[in-house]
């Protein structure tokens, strides 16, 4: 997901008259939005992505759309969090994927109320756009596993290389959308609070909303930091041949899941609305997909032929020693499970961070520089023919 901060503009391009209406996404040229931006794309529907591409790694992914679909996608410069932007991006809308968004604890920490205007004030502020539609669009939000708090009630063992919990129950199927809610951080508070949002304004207004409380996402178009996006990082970092620094012992487990299959969880989710409409979801790799950060280094050096070196810091506010998605009642309603395990996901991650030689895409001649949020909205060139 990418930050929306920027301006506003008109959008250009096809679906200007109404008739052909088409797919939102916002923070569409991050990191999931661009690996679902290019699966709409590809099956044929139309995508306005609302971004302002301010996040390392968007104007790639950006870049990367422009290329692989033309036309078919417009882009929007423009922040999440002005009316008038939304407005205009809503305009002939039959769905929203909501994934703008502030995405890193340690950021809430520093500034809570950019945290708080971007999570909280910025969804609030799409979903009345969307409620005075004359026929409003269906709203899929991605929430977080933070929601449930740092779950300090949750009784672990202390295992050589990760954590595991005492109770049988979930160890076999991890925390489920059953779980109190226990906001932990700015952060927390911020994404726990636009969720409740989404699906009070379902109860209460009768919108088709759904929530993915989401667990750790991993795969292509992913620029990690140590912050958000951790699979990634522990790769770019290894790759350069830089140190990882561990917050807490590392036997900090998680499920992680490859975007690829969070991708087909909110297609399979959008097919059968009826059925979850006005509901959260847990999504992660659930029980089979889970390793801890210390795994994980184990991994990157099998993969890359060399253990990164490892340097230790204190635990984080709010971080979880256990967290996995219990997704049974996703995949009960909708079918969904995950198909690509950890070791795969890790190798095709590894594999297309290889391929990245410049720290910037170049731009072909004749194109606008995306380097920056630019002021007005434009749709995607289409590819020159080779």
């Amino acid at each position: 997901m990418s930050r929306a901060t920027g301006t506003h503009g008109k959008v250009e391009g096809k679906g200007g008259n109404g008739s052909d209406r088409l797919t939102l996404v916002t923070g569409g040229a991050g990191f999931i939005g661009s690996n679902l931006v290019d699966r709409l794309a590809t099956e044929g529907r139309r995508v306005r992505i609302l971004d302002n591409l301010s996040r390392p790694g968007v104007q790639r992914n950006a870049e990367w759309l422009r290329q692989r679909h033309g036309s078919r996608v417009e882009l929007l410069c423009a922040d999440v969090r002005e009316p008038a932007a939304l407005k205009e991006a809503l305009r002939d809308a039959e769905a929203v994927f909501h994934f703008a968004a502030q995405v890193a604890v340690t950021t809430s920490l520093d500034d809570p109320r950019e945290d708080f205007q971007i999570n909280l004030g910025a969804t609030f502020e799409l979903l009345e756009a969307i409620r005075r539609q004359k026929h409003p669009p269906r709203l899929f939000f991605t929430s977080t596993n933070k929601v449930y708090g740092s779950l300090p009630d949750v009784d672990l063992r202390t295992e050589a290389t990760r954590y595991s919990p005492v109770r049988d129950e979930i160890r076999r199927h991890g925390i489920s959308e059953a779980r109190p809610l226990d906001f932990h951080s700015p952060y927390g508070c911020s994404k726990g609070g636009a969720d409740q949002y989404i699906l009070d304004y379902s109860r209460s207004f009768d919108l088709d909303t759904v929530v993915f409380r989401m667990s750790c996402i991993y795969g292509p178009r992913q620029f990690g930091t140590e912050d958000q996006g951790w699979v990634a990082h522990f790769l770019l970092r290894a790759l350069a041949g830089e140190t990882i620094t561990l917050y807490g012992d590392g036997r900090q487990v998680r499920d992680i899941l490859f975007v690829e299959n969070l991708v087909d969880a909110f297609l399979r989710t959008e097919r059968q609305l009826s059925a979850v409409s006005g509901q959260a979801f847990n999504v992660g790799g659930g029980p089979d997909n889970t390793v801890s950060l210390l795994e994980l280094l184990d991994l990157v050096a099998e993969l890359t032929g060399k253990r990164p070196e490892v340097e230790h810091a204190a635990w984080r506010t709010g971080d979880q020693r256990y967290y996995v998605s219990d997704t049974r009642r996703l995949q009960q309603l909708t079918g969904w499970r995950p198909q690509v395990d950890v070791r795969t996901g890790v190798r095709r991650l590894l594999q297309w961070l290889r391929q990245l030689s410049v720290p910037a895409v170049p731009q072909p001649a004749g194109t606008r520089d995306w380097s920056a949020p630019q002021p007005a909205a434009l749709a995607m060139a289409p590819p020159k023919e080779s």
